[in-house]
C-alpha cells in the first residue's frame, strides 16, 4: 500500500503568498468596486531590457537552424555562461572556478534542494524572520519535529531572532548547529550583513564544521561600497559556505527563471574531503535536473555583457527609487520603517502593537493596498509588515498616496 510523505502534514497553515492571494480575492469579491494596489509579493513588473531581449531572441533563433540547434545541455550550465559568472565575481575580488558554479532555474529551487545533500540529523538554524522556503523544505525532508502553533516554531529548528535591537541580523548561535541559512540583503527585513557580521558566522562555521547556505538573491541592490555582495568576499568563506543567487530581481527573470549556486571545492563537513560536497551537488543536479533552458541561458549571457549589466543596474535603480518613495511616504505618517536603502523591501513596524494579519486587513480595507504580514516569515516577524518596491511607478505613487490619505492611525 502506498503512503504519503507524512512530513507534509507538519507544515503550518497555507503557504504565505497563496494565503495573501486568497484573502485579496475574497476582499475583491465583497468589494467589486475596489481596485487593489499591490505592494506585497516581490514580483518584478518592468520589461526585460533590450540587450537581454536580444539575447533571448538569439537563443530562439539558434533552435531554428540545424547548424546551431542544441538539445540537452550540461546539467551544470553552459560553460560560456559559467565563465561569464567567474568574471562577474572576479570583478569584485572573488576568484572562483567554472566547475564551482551550477546554473539552475532559480534561487528558490536551489534553496529548497540544497539541503538534500546533507544528512537528516543535521541541526538547522534560520534567521527569524526568514523566507519560508528555508524552513518548509527542511520540514518536508523530515529534519524537524512538529509545528507548535503557540510559539510559531518547529521542534528541532534553531531560530536566530532578528529584531530592531540587533539591526535585524542575528548573533552567532550559542549552541551547536550544522546548517545555517543566511539571506543578505534580507527578505523580508531589508537588512544587509556587514563584513564583520559575516566574518563572525564564518568563524563559527569553521570551528563547528557547519555549513552556511547564503542567499544573495538581492545582492545587486546593495549600494554602499563597504557592504559585501558575496559571502566569498570574506576570508574563509570557501571552507564553509554555499552561495545561491539569481537573475530574478537583478534583470527581471522572475518568470524567465535563471539562477546559480556556488559550491566551492574547499568546502568540507565532518567526515568529508575537499571536493566531495561539490561532487554531491553535481550528482544531485545530474540526477534530478536536465539543465536550465538553452534560450534562457542565452539571455543570461546577455545580462553579463557590459550593456546588459548597465541596463540591469538601471532596472535596480528604478525599483530603489520606488523604495525611497514608499519609505518617505510612510515616515511622513510617523510610522517606523526599516530597510529600503540597500534592498527592495521595507519592514514596517505595525502601529499600535497590531498583529501583522490585523494590519493586513486594516490596510486593505482602508487603503486598498496589499502588503505581506510579517508573521508569515516566522514568529519574530509578528508586529511587522513587509512592503515591496516592485511595481510600476504610477502604482507605487498611488499606493503611497492612498496610505497617506486613508490609513487611520
Amino acid at each position: 500500500m502506498a503512503h504519503i510523505n507524512e512530513h507534509y502534514r507538519k507544515l503550518s497553515a497555507g503557504y504565505l503568498f497563496p494565503e495573501i492571494a486568497r484573502r485579496s480575492q475574497a476582499f475583491l469579491k465583497s468589494h467589486p468596486d475596489r481596485k487593489l494596489l499591490k505592494l506585497g509579493i516581490g514580483n518584478t513588473t518592468e520589461p526585460i531590457t533590450p540587450s537581454v531581449i536580444e539575447g533571448l531572441h538569439r537563443g530562439v533563433e539558434k533552435l531554428a537552424s540545424p547548424a546551431t540547434y542544441t538539445g540537452y545541455g550540461d546539467e551544470q550550465g553552459q560553460e560560456e555562461l559559467r565563465k561569464a559568472l567567474c568574471d562577474f565575481y572576479a570583478a569584485r575580488g572573488v576568484k572562483l572556478a567554472i566547475d564551482e558554479f551550477f546554473i539552475s532555474d532559480g534561487a528558490k529551487p536551489d534553496s529548497g534542494n540544497i539541503q538534500s545533500i546533507f544528512g537528516l540529523d543535521n541541526i538547522v538554524a534560520v534567521q527569524d524572520p526568514a523566507y519560508p522556503v528555508y524552513v518548509d523544505s527542511n520540514v518536508i525532508s523530515g529534519r524537524t519535529g512538529a509545528y507548535d502553533k503557540a510559539s510559531g516554531r518547529y521542534e528541532g529548528i534553531y531560530y536566530m531572532p532578528c529584531n530592531s535591537e540587533n539591526g535585524f541580523f542575528p548573533e552567532v548561535p550559542d549552541a551547536k548547529v550544522d546548517l545555517i541559512y543566511l539571506c543578505s540583503p534580507n527578505n523580508p527585513t531589508g537588512a544587509v550583513a556587514t563584513r564583520e557580521q559575516l566574518a563572525a558566522f564564518i568563524d563559527y562555521a569553521i570551528k563547528n564544521k557547519a555549513i552556511i547556505i547564503y542567499d544573495a538573491s538581492y545582492a545587486e541592490y546593495i549600494s554602499e561600497a563597504a557592504l559585501p555582495k558575496s559571502i566569498f568576499e570574506i576570508e574563509g568563506a570557501k571552507k564553509c559556505a554555499i552561495e545561491i543567487n539569481s537573475l530574478s530581481k537583478f534583470s527581471g527573470f522572475t518568470g524567465v527563471r535563471l539562477g546559480w549556486s556556488i559550491v566551492p571545492k574547499e568546502l568540507t563537513v565532518e567526515g568529508s574531503e575537499a571536493g566531495e560536497l561539490n561532487s554531491l551537488w553535481n550528482r544531485r543536479q545530474c540526477t534530478f535536473f536536465n539543465g536550465a533552458s538553452n534560450i534562457v541561458q542565452e539571455g543570461a549571457l546577455a545580462v553579463f555583457s557590459p550593456k546588459g549589466i548597465e541596463e540591469s543596474n538601471k532596472l535596480v535603480a528604478y525599483y530603489m527609487e520606488n523604495a525611497r518613495i514608499i519609505r518617505e511616504g510612510l515616515q511622513s505618517l510617523g510610522l517606523t520603517v526599516f530597510g529600503g536603502d540597500n534592498a527592495p523591501y521595507l519592514w514596517l513596524q505595525t502601529p499600535g502593537g497590531m498583529s501583522s494579519w490585523d494590519f493586513f486587513d486594516k490596510l486593505i480595507e482602508e487603503t486598498n493596498v496589499v502588503g505581506t504580514p510579517g508573521s508569515g516569515f516566522g514568529p519574530a516577524g509578528e508586529g511587522y509588515f513587509r512592503l515591496s518596491a516592485f511595481g510600476h511607478r504610477d502604482d507605487i505613487i498611488r499606493a503611497v498616496e492612498s496610505i497617506k490619505s486613508n490609513l487611520k492611525l
